[in-house]
């Protein structure tokens, strides 16, 4: 693997510590026709609509914020410090460059009402919304800042904030009620002679394990015929997930 592509991938770690570093174009879609001017990344986009769909959320939940270019994040956080000061825009709003939204791999969503704050929707813990927060992680999708993990995020509590990391990651994630800081430490661990091994609910065996980056380039050895993704992390290496038979 080339040394760069630790910048690509689902499991990017983007926070004040880690800036997003963009490396080739991603592919942006709307979430749907009824809000064209919001986007996320191809698979992210299709999975929440799935999820909308699944749960029958309908017209109750809408998407407030996706995928922004740095100059619009820019934007967000100058209007934000002279409305709102700089002790709220610190909680609230990240700095350019270190913005999830610029992945195109996070989504504020809120219950669907007249008026909607956009740095701050109301998305509940009860009904819809909390029908959606707890089916998002069956399909990829985790609640990234919550309370408890202020300290580690440096991001206030923002219950409207998704973003999407792919399964069985976020099932990981959820299960082990870890940030997503804590959980690029905690895969660390497992290495190609001690992966760290999953059982889904449907019975299919997976695996996960990292690779750090080699000084030029990164050699990732993968069996043969496996069903496979790489990820880069945005700091130091590869997150590899591997679907294997129970027998395999």
């Amino acid at each position: 693997m080339s040394n760069e592509t630790i910048y690509k991938g689902t499991l990017l770690l983007v926070n004040a510590d880690h800036s997003y570093q963009e490396v080739g174009a991603e592919e942006q879609i709307s979430i749907n026709s009824r809000f064209p001017n919001i986007m996320l990344q191809k698979n992210a986009a299709n999975i929440l609509q799935l999820i909308l769909d699944k749960i029958g959320a309908k017209a109750q939940i809408v998407p407030v914020s996706g995928y922004r270019s740095m100059k619009e994040q820019t934007d967000i956080y100058k209007e934000s410090l002279m409305e709102n000061g700089e002790e709220f825009t610190k909680k609230y709003v990240a700095l350019p460059s270190h913005s999830e939204h610029e992945t195109g791999l996070a989504i504020d969503l809120g219950l669907n009402k007249k008026h909607i704050d956009f740095i701050r929707p109301d998305f509940p813990y009860a009904g819809i919304c909390d029908e959606f927060r707890n089916a998002a992680p069956y399909y990829g999708f985790i609640q990234r800042y919550t309370k408890e993990k202020e300290k580690i995020t440096g991001i206030s509590h923002e219950p409207w904030h998704f973003r999407y990391v792919g399964y069985p990651h976020s099932k990981i994630i959820t299960e082990l009620k870890l940030s997503l800081e804590e959980y690029m430490e905690f895969i660390k661990n497992y290495t190609v002679a001690c992966k760290f091994s999953y059982i889904t609910s449907a019975g299919a065996k997976m695996e996960i394990y990292y690779v750090p980056m080699g000084e030029d380039e990164t050699m990732i050895e993968i069996p043969k015929d496996a069903v496979y993704q790489i990820s880069g992390n945005n700091m130091d290496g590869f997150i590899i997930t591997l679907w294997r038979k129970n027998n395999g």
